[in-house]
């Protein structure tokens, strides 16, 4: 291990994850298009409503079931072979995707199904690995996360441009005139179950070399040993754990309505995108599922500015703690839905005539300030788990930490079926004044949570 720069594992869960994300995001950012596109185009033909709350259901679900997988890996399993239990599914997933249609629903179900369970295996172990990288009180554990977090969006930049390219230009079916009369989202499916597989065989494949044992042995029978090492029996926690462990559970009822707004994105934000926002540049017309791949853009490129950021201000003595860094990304989401609102103003708001669109640069806006939020606020939560938490929980907390997601894309989907009867300038504007609100307060009792933190910045 390099004492100046981090150990050579944490390069190769970036790039699992890479291609990890690369196929959740490939299949997310086709599924409200392949719901709500009529089955003669390519798609389910499922209405808006019913599309939104499904999507709401199957990205809260792979949030949810991360507890059960954190579970297991810490008391039986072991994180790698959780991970790659969970990659061999996910890609087993993506190819039942692959196999679906309007008139084979059963394999567009199963495949849901088994990205549920697969992520619920994968998710949670993968993040606690990383912490495990570092010792404890290593200040290098943020900036890591921040750097595994570029994985994350590499691989979600990279998918909706390749899956969404082979679905809606390489493989899909055009009229003389050059428009688009069916749709090749299947081939966009099988790419993203490609992406798992590679994830997965450099996994397995470089294993042993980048990682030794690390991951291989659960949690709980790792501080079971140790205990009896030191003459003790499955200490119970201190008073300083059992702190460590509120702050989780508080932050992460904060983090459910970062995610809530954050995830209409995939949802009411794409379908805005698809009808009206003006995704012309020339005589070329942008495609609706590459605006997913805006937001990881920025991740990627805004990533080591803001490593940079905390490490100068951090020589200073002026670091935000954790606490204050989450808070400001719930203010930043919240302004950025401001340029939405923008742009449903520029129309006329939401009475105007559907033909009227709006400027493309409001969209890029909101993606960048949405982003600079979610930096503060993601990769800083990731690594406030595992500095936190008691090394026997430490899988099942990160999977605690993710069930805020699970609630979050659940709110998320209800919220797109007040989008045809809201109207997107009233969704908007709600969001936008609840999450800027509740950031607020958190910056209002982060001192109270920080000594709850005893320690830990």
């Amino acid at each position: 291990m390099n004492e100046k720069g981090h150990p050579k594992g944490l390069y190769l869960l970036f790039a699992t994850e890479m291609w990890e994300r690369f196929s959740y995001y490939g299949m997310r950012g086709l599924l409200t298009l392949y719901l709500t596109k009529a089955t003669i185009e390519g798609g389910l033909g499922f209405d808006d409503a019913n599309a939104g709350l499904l999507y709401g259901i199957y990205t809260g679900l792979v949030y949810l079931t991360p507890i059960f997988g954190g579970w297991l890996a810490d008391n039986y399993l072991g994180q790698r072979k959780s991970i790659t239990i969970g990659g061999i599914m996910m890609a087993l997933g993506q190819f039942c995707l692959f196999l679906s249609s309007a008139s084979a629903l059963g394999f567009f179900y199963s495949g849901l199904l088994l990205l549920i369970i697969g992520n619920g295996f994968f998710k949670p172990n993968i993040s606690t690995i990383v912490g495990q990288l570092y010792p404890p009180g290593d200040n290098r554990k943020d900036a890591a996360f921040t750097i595994f977090y570029m994985g994350i969006n590499l691989g979600a930049f990279l998918a909706p441009l390749v899956c969404g390219y082979l679905a809606e230009d390489f493989f899909a079916v055009k009229d003389t005139a050059g428009a688009v009369t069916a749709y090749g989202f299947n081939y966009g499916f099988l790419a993203a179950g490609i992406g798992m597989v590679l994830g997965q065989l450099m996994f397995n494949g470089l294993g042993q070399s980048y990682l030794g044992d690390l991951g291989k042995e659960p949690g709980a029978k790792l501080q079971k040993a140790a205990a009896a090492a030191n003459g003790t029996v499955d200490p119970p926690l201190t008073k300083e754990e059992k702190d460590r462990l509120r702050v989780i559970i508080i932050m992460m009822l904060f983090n459910i309505f970062f995610w809530a707004g954050f995830e209409q994105a995939g949802s009411s934000i794409s379908l805005y995108t698809d009808r009206f926002i003006d995704r012309g540049i020339g005589d070329w017309t942008v495609p609706t599922s590459w605006f997913q791949s805006v937001n990881p853009l920025f991740i990627v490129l805004l990533g080591p500015v803001f490593t940079i950021l905390w490490t100068w201000l951090g020589k200073r003595g002026k670091e935000p703690n954790t606490i204050i860094k989450m808070g400001l990304g719930m203010i930043l989401l919240g302004v950025g839905f401001f340029l939405m609102i923008g742009a449903a103003l520029e129309r006329g708001g939401d009475v105007a005539d559907t033909a009227v669109k709006a400027n493309l640069m409001w969209l890029v806006g909101t993606y960048l300030i949405h982003t600079m939020g979610e930096l503060c606020l993601s990769p800083v939560g990731l690594s406030m788990v595992t500095k936190l938490a008691p090394l026997r929980l430490g899988s099942l907390m990160m999977g605690v930490w993710f069930l805020s997601s699970f609630i979050a894309n659940f709110l998320s989907g209800y919220l797109v079926q007040f989008f045809a009867t809201m109207g997107a300038l009233t969704i908007f504007a709600i969001i936008s004044a609840v999450v800027i609100g509740l950031g607020l307060v958190v910056l209002f009792i982060s001192n109270q949570l920080k000594k709850m933190m005893h320690g830990i910045a």
